[in-house]
């Protein structure tokens, strides 16, 4: 079978195999056709050379690990032929740490687990792959054509849950959240903001393509000033740029008690002339929550499928913003301008 691979830490080493191995009964019962894989930061950064890391005892990775499809084969019962799934990336580690050994491996504590397409274990853009019971999550039949979604969708559905658990600490009743970044990530965060009912601020840089039309069609209010510039002080705050400068300004604009949820990965080397006194005496004195979030574990998967579910599926296909074919793979990982989410298609 084909299967899109990488040599990690060999920059360039991006390639399509034609006679990859069939899975391994070892890496679970269920059998899956690929259907499509969604392309996001980390492949790039794979492909750049910057990380990723091989299965023990092999020299590539397969790569991809926002996955969506079909169910060949389940010998378990848990799925049937024909059932849309998607594979769940992380899996906790052997020992395990006292997270893992209770389902939440997205809170790991010792770093030993593993990901599809990411660390240790292949990804899913092979054209058939294994998943195990625990970490298939079957989609509803709407999403045959965005349900690769279901992985970012996870990341945010975390956010929100971590969110609303934080908001515990106190009588919380937000009204308002501004998400800074109209990516993947930045619309589907505002996405669940909507389906709570909150009124919805969304911020980038782009002042045309797709992403002021997308958050309009959610009801939020697109804004492309920086964010110390905006009118008003949001209860919460959930950061998808990892720009240094927007993650500071960020954590000032919160309102009293606010809780800024950061989920961008910032870049190292750069430093920004900033008054962290200030900033601590505006989160000490104003009681605010600064807390960083990555990763997902089952319950949030399953929390993304049904938000998934509920959401406009035209609006979700909108934010593919590129379907490329197998054979093309390499222009999948190209990026593009005015990217949202770029698909390689299996079909």
């Amino acid at each position: 079978m084909r299967a899109v691979t990488v040599t990690p830490g060999e920059p360039g080493s991006l390639r399509l195999v034609e006679d990859h191995p069939e899975p391994s009964s070892d890496e679970g019962a269920i059998l899956v056709q690929a259907l499509a894989v969604g392309v996001c930061g980390t492949d790039h950064e794979i492909i750049e050379g910057q990380y990723g890391e091989a299965p023990p005892g092999e020299r590539d990775l397969v790569l991809g690990h926002e996955s969506l499809g079909r169910v060949l084969e389940d010998p378990t019962g848990t799925l049937e032929p024909g059932d849309l799934v998607a594979g769940i990336v992380r899996h906790p580690d052997p020992v395990p740490c006292p997270n893992c050994a209770v389902g939440e491996w997205d809170m790991c504590r010792n770093g030993q687990y593993t990901e599809h397409g990411i660390k240790a274990l292949p990804g899913f853009a092979r054209e058939r792959w294994r998943v195990q019971p625990r970490y298939a999550v079957g989609l509803d039949p709407a999403l045959a054509e965005v349900g690769m979604l279901l992985e970012p969708a996870s990341v945010v559905a975390k956010a929100w849950d971590h969110i609303d658990r934080i908001g515990t600490r106190a009588e919380w009743q937000p009204r308002s959240v501004l998400v800074t970044g109209a990516g993947p990530i930045g619309l589907l965060a505002a996405l669940l903001a909507s389906q709570r009912g909150l009124e919805v601020h969304v911020l980038d840089l782009a002042t045309s393509g797709p992403k002021p039309a997308l958050a309009a069609a959610l009801g939020a209010t697109y804004h492309t000033e920086s964010v110390d510039e905006l009118p008003f002080e949001p209860d919460v705050v959930v950061e998808c740029t990892g720009a240094p400068v927007v993650v500071l300004d960020a954590m000032c604009k919160a309102a009293p008690t606010g809780i800024v949820c950061l989920t961008g990965v910032s870049t190292g080397g750069r430093t920004v002339d900033f008054d962290a006194g200030a900033l601590n005496r505006t989160l000490v004195l104003e009681n605010n929550v600064v807390f960083g979030s990555v990763n997902a574990n089952r319950r949030h998967w399953d929390l993304a499928a049904e938000a998934l579910a509920r959401a406009d599926q035209s609006w979700l296909a909108s934010l593919i913003t590129r379907r490329v074919p197998l054979d093309d793979y390499a222009d999948a990982y190209r990026q593009g301008s005015d990217e949202i989410k770029a698909v390689l298609d299996f079909q």
